[in-house]
């Protein structure tokens, strides 16, 4: 931890060398995001998912050699490892959170099939609450509309098998370093409203 400090105790009172100096002292915390990334994972798999036969790090390290498996880039493959990276501090709405942990790093349709996935999830398992399992239909005329359902169908809804041989979480390290490693919003990444959807089946 650095000795140097702002001279504010209000932002609005911060000078450009206040700012400049908090510019450079967050460069290397923002170059550890994969290792927290990472580390996160990890404490997914400390404990079963409640009421399932895996852990959450298994569901995820499913989800991802399945998209592996099926030739996806390393941004769907990077998706499917972190769809739920949210559940630990936001399980309400996990799948918005997770979104924004991988937004400013990966493809737009990349972050709206993971902010999406747990409405189009309902499909499978809505009508057994009570709920309208078809409730994802409110996005049916969104370019990703069919991409998210064959994320879901492919990659989410069949990653809960303890029998199934994932990859270990390194082989999707140099992956999650990659991804975390890339400039910020780079708009040759995020590709805003293009839609290049997941690998065919073979």
């Amino acid at each position: 931890m650095s000795n140097e400090t702002v001279s504010f105790t209000e932002m609005k009172n911060g000078t450009r060398e206040d700012y400049e100096l908090l510019e450079r002292l967050e460069k290397p915390y923002l170059a550890l995001t994969a290792d927290r990334i990472l580390a996160e994972l990890e404490r997914h798999g400390e404990s079963t998912l409640e009421g399932y036969r895996i852990t959450r790090l298994e569901h995820g390290l499913q989800s991802a050699t399945r998209a592996l498996r099926d030739g996806a880039d390393t941004d769907w493959v990077v998706g499917a490892l972190l769809h739920d990276i949210g559940d630990g501090l936001a399980p309400q709405n996990h799948d918005r959170f997770s979104a924004e942990v991988m937004r400013p790093f990966v493809r737009w349709e990349v972050s709206w099939v993971v902010e999406h996935h747990g409405i189009f999830q309902m499909l499978y398992y809505g009508h057994h609450y009570g709920w309208d399992r078809n409730a994802r239909d409110r996005f049916k005329d969104h370019p990703c509309f069919n991409v998210c359902a064959d994320f879901c169908e492919r990659w989410d809804q069949a990653s809960f098998d303890p029998e199934y041989a994932s990859e270990p979480l390194d082989r999707f390290e140099p992956l999650v370093r990659e991804v975390f490693g890339r400039k910020a919003y780079d708009v040759a990444v995020v590709r805003e409203g293009e839609v290049t959807g997941l690998p065919p089946l073979a």
